[in-house]
This record gives structure tokens, sequence and C-alpha cells, in this order.
């Protein structure tokens, strides 16, 4: 029991109130500097690939209060934004921990929450995907727009062959659902895949592809 000064009032002090709901107060204030500094804190944690202080920061966050949807649409932003496609399950495991989260609520969600962080951290990590949106974006920005090639053109409408919209090859009908054409006019790649999880996968099919169209370009070219 709190007792009353002198004068009659108490005084609430940090050390009564963790005694009155026995729950030890962290430095939290949702608006403020403990609050980004601490999402901060796991985000970087998770892309740094530490399991144990991502689960610390994500501990330290429930304790507080955080709510704990704000944390699984963090998570699934970093799962395509440093994971990507090194992984792509981390963007569906993320999005369901999210649906999962919704549907259980605290503090059982808190579990959820471990099991996508943990995952997410120990994920091998991509940042290709983000940084393939960002320069096509700063090229559209700054002015750099590309015509759509007539053969990619709809030809739904009529009139769509006399604008010369056609001559588009539909890849399935080639050997192996590939075929060299023109999708953009440019050679500048925005996707470069690392050799990092599933993406080396993908780095050595968009080798192989580029392979098929240096031989359809040179065949071409000798005929």
């Amino acid at each position: 029991m709190t007792r009353k000064n002198d004068d009659g009032t108490i005084h609430i002090t940090r050390h009564v109130t963790e005694e009155s709901i026995q729950k030890k107060a962290v430095v939290y204030d949702h608006d403020e500097d403990g609050h980004y500094d601490t999402i901060s804190a796991f985000i970087k944690s998770v892309r740094g690939s530490d399991p144990n202080a991502a689960v610390y920061w994500l501990a330290k966050m429930l304790y507080a209060g955080e709510d704990p949807r704000f944390i699984a649409r963090r998570l699934i932003i970093l799962a395509s934004e440093d994971i990507g496609n090194a992984d792509p399950r981390a963007l569906t495991l993320a999005v369901s921990a999210l649906g999962a989260v919704e549907f259980v609520g605290m503090p059982e969600a808190r579990i959820i929450l471990a099991q996508a962080t943990t995952y997410l951290a120990t994920a091998p990590k991509s940042n290709a995907s983000y940084k393939a949106i960002e320069d096509a974006t700063g090229d559209i920005k700054e002015g750099r727009t590309l015509p759509v090639p007539k053969h990619l053109r709809d030809t739904s409408y009529r009139g769509a062959k006399e604008l010369g919209h056609e001559g588009y090859k539909y890849a399935h009908d080639y050997e192996g659902h590939f075929v060299d054409q023109e999708y953009a006019p440019t050679s500048k790649r925005y996707y470069l895949p690392t050799d990092q999880g599933y993406e080396e996968t993908i780095k050595k099919r968009l080798e192989r592809w580029q392979r098929m169209r240096t031989e359809a370009e040179n065949k071409e070219a000798s005929s």
C-alpha cells in the first residue's frame, strides 16, 4: 500500500507503479524516440541475420504494448526489401503471420511473430528486387520513358493491325517456353540477382536465356 504524504497527496513513482502491477517498466514511448529506436534495431537485426538480437527487440516491443500488427506489417516489407527472391517463401510466411496475428491476438500472437522473425532473420538476403524497382522508377522520374514496341501493343480492338500492332511471338510456342524478342527498347538491366539462396538459380536461368538471345541474334545476322 502506498502511503500518503504529509499534505495528504500520494506520489506515484515508477517503482510504485511496477509494484502495483507486478511488471517492470521499459523506456518505450509509442510516438517518440523509444518507439522508433526499438523498431529500427529490430529491423536492422533481422536484416543483419541475427535472430537472437531480433527476438530480444521483438520481446521488448511486445512487453511495452506495441501493436503486434504493426510489427507484422514491418516484417512483410522487410521480406520483400531485404530477402526478396533469395527466399521467395519469406514474403508468403510474413503475410501469413499478419493474418495469424490478427486472428489469434495477444498474448499468443507473440509466438507467431517469433517464428516469422527468426525465419526471416536466418533466411538468405538480397535487395536486388528493391534496387530494381528503385532504379526503374528513377529513370522514369528523370524523363527516360520508353514507347511500347508495336508487337507488344494491344491487338484486341478493330484497326490494331493497321496500326502495326502485330508480330508478337508467343513464348509457349517455342522450345523451353522462351523466344528472343524485344520487350523494351533498352539494353539496361534493372534486376541483377545475387548468388544468395534461390536467386542463384534465377541468375543462372537469366544467363542461359541471355546465351540463347545471343545465339539467335548471331544466327539472324549470318542469314
